[in-house]
């Protein structure tokens, strides 16, 4: 749970999709973006081929612009510190810890009801490409403070606009204008 008094709204961060287009055409990398193979948990064996992650680099420095506490939201947990956030230029985020066997309500995403937990009443953003519209129902009934899902294409990845969209919301908020 953040426990630095950061007053600024969290921004939840998946890896697989906003971050590394995973689901671009095979060997055709984005513009921007530069491969990485790498053997986080579960591919750590020597006869499985390495995972091809692609990150763009300028993704790291325009995410700290932000008016956001980062928190990484991503199955790779602790992990995306070691593989992901240092190919970025990110410093070791927080990362909410999944339970051990997460919900499984088929409608809402699984990850919901543990971003709530961790946001403890903060407002906050969550960019994922697993977003619907029953998880923006369940936030408004189940969360007090403001909150922006966006999804983001897992082909495209983070675009300008996407940035723009999270930095127009958060200064939006009523205390941004404080």
């Amino acid at each position: 749970m953040p426990k630095n008094g950061d007053s600024r709204p969290l921004l939840f961060l998946d890896v697989d999709g906003p971050l590394n287009p995973y689901d671009a055409a095979p060997h055709k990398r984005p513009e921007g973006y530069s491969t990485h193979r790498m053997r986080p948990t579960g591919w750590e064996n020597p006869w499985t081929k390495p995972l091809r992650v692609w990150l763009n680099h300028d993704h790291g420095a325009q995410l700290l612009a932000l008016p956001y506490e980062l928190v990484w939201a991503t199955t790779w947990r602790a992990e995306a510190n070691e593989w992901i956030g240092p190919h970025l230029g990110l410093p070791a985020l927080p990362f909410v810890d999944w339970p051990a066997t997460p919900e499984t309500n088929v409608r809402l995403h699984w990850k919901t009801r543990a971003l709530v937990q961790y946001a403890a009443g903060r407002p906050f953003a969550w960019v994922d490409d697993e977003l619907g519209p029953e998880d923006r129902e369940w936030l408004a009934a189940h969360h007090d403070a403001p909150t922006l899902l966006h999804w983001i294409n897992p082909r495209l990845g983070l675009l300008p606009d996407d940035f723009a969209v999270l930095t127009n919301w958060a200064t939006a908020l009523p205390e941004a204008a404080a």
